[in-house]
């Protein structure tokens, strides 16, 4: 899906993801899928230029397997100065967690850069029953 390299952006991906994916995986895992879409989306929205036509370039993967779903989410836009990288952010700091967060989330995280920008991804591999009951218990 296409959205608009502004902060609306975000919220389109979001809602987007999550009507498509709400009868595909658990409550719990579709929750850590928003919040680092949404991060990847507002970290290219904040630190990046947009592809032509002002937009990034949002795409989710499901792939079944016998343990679950595993799931890849990539964000692409037209690229920064640097690469996208994990800050040390003090307690006072108003921003600079959000990759962190990505980290904790997901099973990895990277980015690749071509010709035209980079693309951020983050992979969720299915989580094992043991996590999975303490997330519902918690």
């Amino acid at each position: 899906m296409v959205v608009p390299h502004h902060p609306t952006g975000a919220r389109l991906a979001r809602h987007r993801l999550a009507d498509e994916l709400a009868d595909v995986v658990p409550p719990a895992l579709l929750a850590d899928l928003i919040v680092v879409l949404a991060e990847l989306v507002g970290n290219a929205v904040r630190h990046a230029r947009p592809l032509p036509g002002g937009v990034v370039r949002v795409a989710w993967r499901v792939r079944p397997s016998a343990a679950g779903p595993r799931i890849q989410l990539r964000v692409t836009d037209g690229g920064a100065g640097a690469g996208p990288r994990i800050r040390t952010a003090g307690p006072d700091a108003a921003d600079g967690r959000g990759l962190h967060i990505v980290a904790g989330l997901a099973t990895r995280w990277g980015f690749e850069r071509d010709g035209l920008g980079q693309r951020v991804w983050a992979e969720f591999d299915p989580a094992p029953a043991s996590r999975s009951d303490l997330v519902a218990a918690g």
